[in-house]
């Protein structure tokens, strides 16, 4: 697993000026609605494939009752997302959001990479990664509505919107998605004692709006 990032990312990873920083948003970040909810209002650059690597889930998120997504290294495997742009307040209140603090402290880290968008062009990004991961989980049918919505939102490719659609998921347990009390309410990748299913008795909170759309996967 690649180590915390625990200094402000070093000059070259930084996209346009000093006030602003490539990001790849490959999960719930490419969904305008998730961004627009926290006043997030990043510059689209371009959709890129980041190379080696895997789109997977761990842990537990009470917000949407199932897992959540991170990066592995897998080689042959390649992860699509979008380049944002993002100011330094807007980089502020995304890390808000993911609990990615720079002192080492939160559930997701800064992790740099080089991807590569469909016109061949490179960019140097940085991409959150899960601290903690354990055991693959699945992640809700909501939630992996959610991530499609947003790929399909960025215009990713056909194919590997397809691919998303084609993971496995299970229904949640409750009304989702359920607002988060603290940026740190999430079970550690380890404890799943906190897991819902569709049978648990787990009493729902009121909702934030944001349309989840009506595609499902079984």
């Amino acid at each position: 697993m690649a180590e915390r990032s625990k200094s402000k990312p070093t000059p070259e990873y930084l996209g346009g000026n000093s006030d602003e920083l490539y990001h790849f948003a490959y999960g719930s970040n490419m969904n305008p609605e998730q961004l627009a909810a926290h006043g997030v209002k990043p510059k689209v650059v371009a959709v890129a494939k980041l190379s080696g690597h895997q789109l997977v889930f761990f842990g537990h998120s009470v917000i949407w009752d199932g897992a959540e997504e991170t990066l592995i290294l897998v080689s042959g495997h390649d992860v699509w997302g979008v380049v944002y742009e993002l100011s330094s307040a807007d980089r502020d209140r995304l890390d808000d959001w993911q609990d990615a603090r720079l002192d080492g402290s939160g559930s997701h880290f800064h992790s740099p990479a080089t991807v590569t968008g469909v016109s061949g062009n490179t960019y140097k990004v940085l991409l959150y990664k899960k601290d903690a991961q354990g055991e693959p989980r699945k992640p809700s049918q909501e939630y992996l509505n959610f991530i499609v919505n947003g790929a399909v939102a960025r215009d990713l490719p056909a194919a590997y919107i397809e691919k998303l659609r084609a993971m496995e998921s299970r229904k949640a347990g409750f009304v989702v998605p359920r607002p988060r009390k603290s940026v740190r309410e999430l079970v550690p990748a380890g404890d799943c004692s906190g897991c819902g299913d569709a049978g648990d008795s787990v009493a729902p909170s009121p909702i934030i709006s944001i349309n989840l759309g009506s595609g499902s996967q079984s």
